[in-house]
């Protein structure tokens, strides 16, 4: 039915990417429009705020209804965490939009071992650098402002901004720290409230981008591990009861009953894109035996590191390795870190689901399915962010009541086996990444 069409807006750290989706989750359009990502230094990293989050999805919308699309009865917008911006009192972005990734400052290591524990200091970093601004909000509010709704965000991106938020209200003691009223940040409704209209179409108050991806990814057994191939690699295992791994993550599957143990790495498309700076599209058959082995760390290491100081190092190069050497082992590295993390797990794997625009590139897929020994399962729907997003407007609407039956948007495109050829060398090199990236330092996830 035409009227039950809902959209889903994603914004990611390279591009918003937007979809409308029928009443049983079949994509009918899909746009996307790319995001510049800022490094002014080192340690710095941000958007343009005012296009990425305020103008972006304006536009996406614009274009959508350019095909004839007005009736959607919803629209949810999910986002990266954490993102946060300085605004105006029309909540237009006066500051650049610092990410995750900014890593100015310094944090206690029990904040820095957090899944986003990021956010007070960027917080702090803006309070003094926008001092006159009406309030600091992420990107979802800036981006349900700019659609016609109120500033708000939903309560899981509020909670992925912890411990800034305490589970049900801005901690006032972290606010005055960082130099801030609690009411300079965004109002918080739950998961899938509606929050205003955009036009005849009911607005969602929004969701974390990773979560969007998981509730429509089809990882849902013990043994699934669901990798995001986006800028940043996600990784999550799906186990059966909670348990703590030093240096990873643990949160709730929405699932009853299970957890996801895992966390997000440095070494996805930021790591690639960077490596292919040298390799260039290089294409044509190398050996299996023969692969120099990266540590993907050009801008530090989340999970299981927390160590914004490691950097990028090669070795085992050879007079006979070419730029085919290169990049082979550049997306190598990206499988030895899911391998790293399904270790960590402690759960036995039993397949990898992938989604995310680096499902676009096939080497990098049969490159996870090699290092990992594990067949891989490819959505076939990229953009599973926007697709769960499009879910949850559906709950706004009142069109479903809850996030289980978003289960049954899960589609497969096709499944990768590894390569005979290739395991049991690529196993030697992760023995090698192992040694390699210990070496760099202690950390808190590196096993005995």
């Amino acid at each position: 039915m035409t009227d039950e069409l809902t959209i889903g807006i994603d914004i990611g750290t390279s591009a918003l990417k937007a979809v409308v989706a029928s009443p049983d989750g079949k994509v009918v359009a899909r746009r996307r429009i790319a995001n510049k990502l800022g490094f002014p230094a080192a340690d710095r990293m941000e958007h343009d705020s005012r296009q990425a989050w305020r103008l972006a999805p304006r536009r996406v919308l614009a274009d959508i209804e350019k095909l004839g699309i007005e009736q959607a009865r919803a629209i949810c917008v999910a986002g990266l965490v954490p993102s946060l911006t300085a605004v105006d009192a029309k909540g237009i972005p006066i500051s650049p939009g610092l990410l995750y990734g900014d890593t100015r400052g310094t944090l206690p290591p029990e904040v820095a071992a957090m899944p986003v524990g990021r956010a007070p200091e960027l917080l702090r970093q803006l309070a003094a650098s926008s001092p006159g601004a009406k309030g600091y909000w992420p990107l979802q509010a800036v981006a349900n402002a700019s659609l016609g709704g109120p500033g708000s965000i939903d309560v899981t991106t509020a909670i992925a901004m912890s411990p800034l938020f305490d589970g049900s209200r801005w901690d006032v003691k972290i606010c005055a720290e960082a130099g801030c009223l609690p009411e300079s940040l965004p109002e918080v409704a739950g998961l899938g409230e509606p929050v205003g209209k955009v036009g005849p179409s009911i607005l969602a108050s929004g969701i974390v981008d990773t979560l969007a991806e998981q509730i429509v990814s089809g990882a849902t057994e013990v043994g699934d591990v669901l990798v995001i191939c986006g800028t940043t690699l996600v990784i999550w295992v799906v186990a059966d009861q909670w348990h703590e791994v030093p240096g990873l993550w643990t949160v709730p599957h929405t699932s009853a009953g299970k957890t996801l143990i895992g966390g997000a790495s440095n070494a996805g498309g930021l790591f690639l894109d960077w490596a292919t700076k040298f390799t260039g599209s290089a294409q044509g058959d190398v050996s299996p035996a023969s692969i120099p082995v990266w540590a993907p760390y050009p801008r530090g290491e989340r999970t299981p590191f927390h160590d914004s100081a490691r950097r990028a190092s090669l070795i085992g190069l050879e007079l006979s390795h070419d730029r085919r050497h290169l990049r082979r082992a550049a997306v190598e590295a990206a499988g030895f870190v899911v391998r790293q993390h399904i270790d960590l797990s402690g759960v036995e794997a039993k397949r990898v689901v992938a989604t995310g625009g680096g499902t676009a590139r096939p080497e990098w897929l049969q490159a996870l399915a090699d290092c990992t020994g594990l067949p891989v399962d490819v959505s076939a729907v990229p953009e599973c962010g926007a697709l769960g997003a499009a879910f949850v407007a559906r709950m706004a609407a009142g069109l479903e009541p809850s996030l289980d039956g978003a289960a049954a948007w899960a589609r497969v495109g096709y499944r990768l086996e590894p390569s005979e050829a290739w395991v049991e060398p690529a196993s030697r090199r992760y023995d090698m990444f192992r040694r390699l990236v210990a070496d760099q330092g202690v950390g808190p996830g590196r096993p005995a």
